[in-house]
């Protein structure tokens, strides 16, 4: 597992709608093991192996981030925000951010002030970015309206190999599917096995149905981030619970292949891998629910990673978990590999 490779990814921005130089680096990665790659009109970035095989795997991970998008730059060349994802700004007072600009990175810092602090519902509107400019024509030089806006972090380490930066949501997600892919390859799965590095999960699922619909897969497996209960105020009756370095946490969801989960089960535990689990009622929240809507519909299981403080500048995740997904799903994958040739069948009920 290369851990240097997801923190490349991590301190690369890629705000939603914006993810073209971090799709470079995937596609600079997957050509690593890929026999062919694709991309396509939404942005996203597909390595695959086995590109001639019958049956097909997609493997989603969306490499896009939440962020803000430059609105207004006022006369004092201070700029103005519209949330782009599921931002709380509220996180942001007082935080170090990044204007992205032609591929080139602006520092700045969120404007603080006692009565923004003060007030109950802080909007996106609210706040203000100082990059130091003293009017707006200066500002101009830099920046532009429509220009992306994400917090300014790089990768930490923290103790017990837990590492805490932005956007591990869902960058580890895109990082898992890559090195699984690569994996599975290895080991000799036969099967077409297509990593997608999807975009705009955050604001709208449209890369997941790009690529879904280009590739006509047999199943999908997306990978995303899920809600630690070992956080401050994490509660286990919600969704179940689900900790840190705990292994992968395979969803038990009505859109959820059965048949695929009981698969995932049998290699987890061949693997002598720990799973845990949640439950989804409905839909998942993730690039899943788009793919399973694709076309005439596609079996679908989703692998989360466990994650603290999602949505926020310091997300928290374990290389543990990280490692497990990885040989999860590439064992899963061989052993799908050998039961497609066999005729597994992803229906639960028959005529």
């Amino acid at each position: 597992m290369n851990r240097d490779f997801l923190k490349e990814l991590l301190n690369t921005p890629s705000v939603s709608g914006h993810e073209e130089h971090i799709q470079e680096k995937a596609l600079g990665f997957g050509r690593g093991f890929a026999q062919t790659q694709l991309t396509d009109p939404s942005g996203n970035a597909v390595s695959v192996v086995n590109p001639e095989a019958e049956h097909k795997i997609l493997l989603c991970g969306h490499i896009d981030e939440i962020g803000f998008l430059v609105t207004y730059i006022d006369d004092s060349g201070r700029l103005r925000l519209m949330k782009d994802g599921g931002v709380s700004p509220k996180l942001y007072i007082g935080s170090p951010v990044q204007v992205i600009h032609d591929g080139r990175r602006v520092p700045g810092v969120v404007a603080t002030c006692s009565d923004l602090l003060e007030k109950d519902k802080v909007k996106d509107t609210d706040l203000l970015v100082d990059i130091g400019a003293s009017s707006k024509e200066e500002a101009e030089k830099l920046v532009s309206v429509g220009d992306p806006v994400c917090a300014d972090t790089e990768v930490r380490e923290l103790m017990n190999g837990l590492f805490t930066c932005r956007a591990l949501d869902d960058k580890t997600g895109a990082f898992v599917v890559l090195e699984a892919a690569k994996l599975a390859a290895e080991k000799g799965a036969k099967m077409g096995i297509y990593a997608a590095t999807t975009v705009g999960e955050e604001t709208s699922g449209r890369g997941a149905y790009y690529a879904a619909a280009r590739i006509k897969p047999d199943c999908c497996i997306a990978v995303d981030v899920t809600w630690a209960s070992d956080a401050p105020g994490g509660d286990p009756g919600d969704t179940g619970e689900v900790k840190l370095s705990g292994g992968p946490v395979l969803c038990r969801a009505t859109a959820v292949n059965k048949r695929m989960n009981a698969l995932l089960e049998e290699t987890a535990k061949e693997l002598g891998i720990k799973l845990q689990y949640e439950v989804a009622a409905g839909h998942t929240g993730t690039d899943g629910d788009t793919v399973n809507r694709t076309l005439e519909g596609v079996p679908m299981a989703l692998v989360s990673i466990p994650l603290r403080y999602m949505h926020s500048s310091v997300e928290v995740g374990s290389w543990r978990d990280l490692e497990e997904c990885i040989e999860l799903l590439a064992g899963f994958i061989v052993r799908l590999s050998q039961e497609m040739e066999k005729g597994f069948d992803f229906c639960t009920v028959r005529v």
